[in-house]
């Protein structure tokens, strides 16, 4: 049962936040008492997913934002400062992913451009815009969303090199923000049923025996790792990365399998 004043007068940015992990991400806090700033580059959906949220009788507003443009980034945290009084957790959700050509030579410098623009610098501008905010309340937070893809090989060579980044983003900006009450955090979901995956029930299907728990991930099972580092409950926890996988990258299941537990590596 979610704490419904966990974030009570607490304002909150949260990027990409139209479907997804993001929406749930953005549910979650509204559920525990924040005042949520909805954004996305498609400013329609995110006005969807934050009246849904009004709805219920959360607090939530939308605002349309381009983590790839700095005045975009810094009219939604500016927004965000002055609606809700106080701006006091930021998430980074936005993220862009293209798929991979069958050749790494023949992949091109614009594919691999957008996606380390969206997904690494555009956390950058949004960290960058709302530190100062974020400093002032004495408990702010920023939590990243990363990706196993950064730890491990599972394709997508730009997203995942721009996954690394933004777990080593996590643990630079940590040291910097930390004298200044800012402390900063990553949850690296493995595979989660999202709308990218939509049609693909088959492919999901396949993947869940190589996860240890048996299963993919729910938007929710992210937003609720989001939202404790993000509360007083991870108050002395910053420059870390929470891997939330279902065991992925802890147990390979492949090899357990193959040898049925007759021998080691």
């Amino acid at each position: 049962m979610t704490d419904t004043t966990r974030f009570a007068d607490y304002g909150v940015v949260v990027t990409g936040a139209a479907r997804g992990i993001g929406a749930a991400t953005a549910r979650r806090f509204a559920q525990e008492g924040a005042r949520v700033l909805v954004t996305d580059v498609d400013g329609a959906e995110a006005e969807q997913t934050a009246a849904a949220l009004r709805d219920d009788g959360l607090m939530a507003q939308a605002l349309a934002c381009d983590v790839a443009d700095r005045a975009s980034v810094e009219a939604a945290v500016a927004h965000a400062a002055r609606a809700f009084g106080s701006l006091d957790v930021l998430v980074n959700s936005a993220a862009r992913c293209t798929p991979d050509t069958p050749l790494f030579e023949d992949g091109s410098d614009e594919a691999w451009a957008d996606d380390l623009d969206i997904t690494l610098t555009g956390p950058y501008r949004c960290c960058r815009a709302a530190l100062p905010h974020l400093a002032a309340t004495g408990r702010g937070a920023i939590v990243n969303i990363g990706s196993v893809n950064g730890v491990q090989d599972f394709g997508n060579h730009a997203y995942s090199a721009a996954k690394a980044g933004l777990g080593s983003l996590t643990r630079t900006l940590a040291g910097h923000a930390a004298a200044r009450g800012v402390r900063v955090n990553l949850v690296a979901p493995g595979t989660v049923r999202t709308s990218a995956w939509e049609g693909r029930d088959a492919e999901l299907d396949a993947v869940c025996p190589l996860y240890p728990l048996g299963r993919v991930g729910e938007p929710e099972d992210i937003a609720a790792a989001v939202t404790f580092l993000a509360s007083r409950d991870a108050a002395w926890i910053t420059g870390t990365t929470l891997t939330v996988d279902g065991g992925l990258t802890a147990v390979n299941t492949g090899f357990h399998g193959g040898t049925r537990g007759r021998g080691s590596a």
